[in-house]
């Protein structure tokens, strides 16, 4: 009950403020069944506030697995004789290395309410380049990972020329988010890493179109504890959210 009440306090000062809400179901799981609650809810409270709603969740798996994941997050479960939207949020992060039958059910779960997926490509962790970093042939694993996610979004590009097939590419690493930005023209960005892991407006600047879209940059505990910066008690953990996050939005 006081995370829903904390995160509706949240929600209720950035609405108008931020487009959308990443909500990291790891911080609900570990509460066990009254935690899921709680991510159920926050969800659907940022959804009736007109928030884009993004699922931190990082699922993957194959086959059936991978269906029952995606039913879960972006599309509908049988039940009985009708159908239950489990989490329905419109964007759930993916870990796509396991190929393309880790990710087609993510794909067509996300046709029910018109919701998409990212995928991790060039994550902001600093051991992440132990893997993404390699090179095939010419080109680094996350570049391949990157030309992957472009051809699997091809058949759902929208009217911003943009597809439902995002990538994750971290803010710590700007030169390289710069570069996926131009090799992967129709890939959306969804940018970690800004704030409390370091990065900052110059670092996700690469990472938007000529026209200033094509990206939404993330700042978790910057904005949800900004409080705690600002060395105050605690109570005004909303009001200092919302100054925290006016104040990201100007730099």
């Amino acid at each position: 009950n006081a995370l829903v009440r904390y995160n509706r306090a949240i929600v209720d000062a950035l609405a108008g403020v931020v487009p959308s809400a990443k909500v990291q179901v790891a911080y609900y799981e570990m509460y066990g069944v009254p935690g899921m609650r709680a991510f159920h809810e926050t969800i659907e409270y940022a959804k009736s506030k007109g928030l884009v709603v993004i699922a931190d969740c990082k699922r993957n798996d194959i086959g059936a697995t991978a269906g029952a994941y995606a039913n879960a997050y972006l599309g509908e479960t049988p039940l009985g004789e009708g159908h239950d939207a489990a989490f329905p949020v419109d964007f759930v992060t993916v870990n796509a290395y396991l190929g393309i039958d880790g990710v087609k059910p993510f794909l067509e779960a996300g046709k029910v309410r018109g919701g998409g997926i990212f995928a991790l490509v060039k994550t902001s962790n600093p051991s992440g380049g132990q893997l993404q970093d390699l090179k095939i042939g010419d080109r680094t694993v996350y570049e391949v990972m990157g030309d992957l996610l472009s051809e699997w979004g091809e058949d759902s590009i929208g009217k911003y020329g943009y597809s439902s097939v995002g990538a994750v590419v971290g803010a710590t690493y700007p030169e390289q988010g710069a570069a996926l930005r131009k090799r992967l023209p129709h890939t959306f960005f969804l940018v970690p890493g800004y704030g409390a892991q370091g990065g900052g407006a110059n670092d996700v600047a690469g990472a938007f179109d000529k026209n200033g879209l094509g990206a939404i940059v993330n700042s978790s505990r910057a904005i949800l504890t900004a409080w705690k910066k600002a060395g105050t008690d605690g109570k005004d953990f909303a009001q200092q959210a919302r100054k925290a996050a006016l104040t990201m939005k100007e730099d």
